[in-house]
């Protein structure tokens, strides 16, 4: 079981790796993630399909302001020529901001195809937490999440972003969801997929993305970014694995009428219907069409919540980060002041025959043989530091050793040198 646990690990680790080999951290990022700042991830669809040029552009700048201001660091995620960029530079934001980046929607499926053709991409909510999950983010910003869509139940329409925020342990701050969807399917989607949903504020009321109340309740609320930052980090301590939506309604000025919203939506959604629009271009074509038939008022109002929403993700950030670095400090407070000496230690590594030649004359290198000697040692870094921590912790008894190791040797003399070397250890896994 534990060889089975041991290669599991190494696949998981060479997974990880060639995820990596896809990735350009920004300096600033990397720098932030290995310090332990907060740190808050941002997706670029809204970028690339959310809103028109140059306010996709202000806003994106304006965003990672705001997050700065707050303390933590932006970490707007996105695909340049085929590379996943974490922390994209001002360029680069330019570039995709621009129609003539050709930027393909890129969620969890498109990664394949889009990294093997060198295509610039904008990552959803769903491709953006896949990405930000795997460095370590714990808090992502966005203005509002997929759903299931209105006659989603026949269709089948359903966004990956709801699995995704059932995958990875990552609070996603956001208004809601985007109001032109079956809103009351997809709370029952996320209860399914296992994500807590919280809203954020006074009461229950969970937000629908341009309109302050929904008309449904969240399971639960809170009132402040501490409150917020206390369930993720509970959240990550248990070891759950899915992940939290916090949901922050649009500030009151910029809040729509959801009669008028729900208006529009429906003249979007059928003119989208006679068009044939389908898939992953009706959300762009319906936001598009709303912004229209509301005279612009929704892309203010879309402006106003993800800037909100920023504030808000960055206070959580910061917050939690405060609580992952008090546990931290009661860890090694912990580990000095509680060790017992029975620690149970397994190290896995490799052992070696050493053999050293000595001569002892001087070195002609003419062809001729010199007299000297060969001496063999045990070595193997592996084997040296299980040797050394088996001595310092030697109870009498290899059977009744605190100290393991795991190793492949071979079945000849010099494995069984190596065996009788390390036998006040606990070897009794060996490949």
């Amino acid at each position: 079981m534990l060889i089975a646990s041991f290669y599991k690990n190494i696949r998981r680790c060479a997974s990880t790796k060639a995820i990596s080999r896809a990735i350009d951290l920004s300096s600033e990022v990397r720098s932030a993630l290995e310090t332990n700042k907060p740190v808050v991830a941002l997706e670029s669809t809204i970028i690339t399909h959310g809103m028109p040029h140059p306010n996709n552009l202000e806003t994106a700048l304006s965003v990672e302001s705001i997050i700065r201001d707050q303390g933590a660091i932006p970490a707007t995620i996105g695909v340049l020529n085929g590379r996943i960029k974490i922390g994209l530079e001002h360029k680069e934001l330019e570039l995709l901001s621009k129609p003539s980046a050709s930027a393909v929607k890129t969620s969890r499926r498109d990664f394949p195809y889009v990294l093997s053709h060198n295509l610039n991409g904008g990552t959803t909510v769903s491709g953006t937490l896949m990405i930000a999950s795997h460095v370590g983010i714990k808090v992502f910003v966005t203005g509002g999440v997929g759903g299931v869509h209105r006659q989603g139940e026949s269709t089948l329409d359903i966004s990956a972003d709801l699995i995704e925020m059932g995958r990875q342990p990552i609070m996603v701050v956001s208004s809601g969801i985007k109001s032109i969807l079956d809103i009351e399917r997809t709370l029952e989607y996320l209860e399914t997929q296992g994500v807590c949903v919280i809203s954020y504020g006074p009461s229950k009321h969970f937000p629908a993305f341009y309109c302050e109340k929904s008309g449904f309740m969240a399971p639960y609320h809170v009132t402040k970014p501490e409150e917020a930052a206390k369930v993720l980090f509970q959240s990550n301590e248990l070891g759950i694995g899915s992940g939290i939506l916090l949901a922050v309604p649009i500030p009151k000025p910029f809040s729509i009428d959801r009669e008028i919203m729900d208006t529009s939506i429906n003249l979007a959604l059928e003119e989208a219907d006679s068009k044939g629009v389908h898939g992953k271009e009706i959300t762009p074509f319906v936001l598009e069409r709303v912004g229209q038939i509301t005279a612009g008022k929704s892309l203010k109002s879309n402006i106003a919540l993800i800037k909100n929403n920023a504030q808000v993700g960055g206070q959580v950030a910061v917050e939690y980060q405060k609580l992952a670095e008090t546990r931290k400090r009661r860890v090694i407070l912990g580990n000095v002041n509680n060790k017992s000496g029975n620690e149970k230690v397994v190290v896995v590594g490799g052992a070696v025959l050493d053999c050293v030649m000595t001569l002892q004359t001087d070195l002609k290198a003419d062809g001729r043989s010199l007299p000297g000697k060969i001496s063999q040692t045990p070595g193997g870094v592996g084997r040296n530091i299980a040797d050394c921590l088996g001595k310092l912790r030697y109870s009498g008894s290899s059977s009744e050793s605190t100290t393991s190791f795991i190793s492949t040797l071979g079945n000849d003399q010099f494995g069984q040198f190596l065996m009788e070397s390390v036998k006040h250890l606990n070897t009794s896994v060996f490949v």
